[in-house]
């Protein structure tokens, strides 16, 4: 379904909810008025440049306690439909879900889990990638497009539709498929870099500046199976941090 505005296309799919809605049904819009990223942040988008899509997702057999699986769905299977259209060397998956070329952020995921008892009765996946926008007059901090990537104007529904389709391949593959997948494709995943503690609350958690205060030196280890980030500190201890209590450092 495509809607020139709205306020959410993940609200309005919330809200336009039934049993007879397919898996995979998707909202798609040029504009929107209250685009929402992880809790607490905007999503800035110039109208009709970007995509701007909310999905439902059904799979009934998967137990609320394997939310992350359907999480590294969502953004594996994003990175390779965007790694078809600009070079792959730069992009990554910035845990938990968001999509980055070198330091600078192309898409953010927004997944909505509704339960019914101990299972995932549906999910809503939020999708914005910054397709062929060129200017922000937000206070984002790192944004990119594949526009500014590689010069071209690209078809925001040829891109979506690329998602589709790594959604069908990828939803067959084992959790341990998914997982192999996503710390390949990792932000950060090899060496040493700056990261910073954070009180845990509702505003946004943008990566920081390099003036940060308090900025540690520390190493992935690995993403626990509840989607956690492990980080090793320099004297060898080993942090487990939920999302919101830690946030990247741009490079020094």
């Amino acid at each position: 379904m495509f809607i020139n505005e709205t306020h959410s296309t993940s609200t309005l799919l919330r809200q336009q909810y039934s049993d007879e809605l397919p898996h995979l049904y998707a909202i798609r819009t040029d504009f929107q008025t209250a685009g929402r990223g992880q809790t607490g942040n905007g999503w800035e988008s110039e109208k009709g440049k970007n995509l701007l899509v909310s999905v439902l997702l059904k799979y009934p057999e998967i137990a609320a306690s394997e939310q992350w699986r359907l999480s590294m769905l969502v953004a594996v299977t994003l990175y390779e439909a965007i790694a078809q259209f600009v070079p792959e060397q730069m992009l990554t998956i910035k845990w938990p879900n968001d999509i980055y070329y070198g330091e600078k952020k192309m898409a953010g995921i927004l997944l909505e889990n509704f339960l019914q008892g101990p299972y995932i009765q549906y999910s809503i996946a939020g999708v914005g990638v910054n397709v062929n926008q060129t200017e922000w007059v937000s206070d984002a901090p790192n944004p990119l497009s594949m526009r500014l990537i590689t010069g071209e104007e690209y078809d925001v529904e040829k891109l979506m539709h690329a998602w589709m389709e790594q959604m069908v391949v990828w939803q067959e593959h084992t959790t341990q498929d998914l997982r192999n997948a996503y710390m390949q494709r990792l932000y950060r995943k090899d060496g040493w870099h700056y990261y910073v503690e954070r009180e845990v609350d509702v505003s946004p958690t943008n990566i920081a500046k390099m003036d940060v205060d308090n900025a540690f030196l520390a190493q992935i280890v690995d993403i626990t199976s509840q989607g956690e980030l492990q980080l090793r500190m320099q004297n060898d201890e080993i942090k487990t941090y939920h999302f919101k209590q830690i946030r990247f450092v741009l490079s020094r």
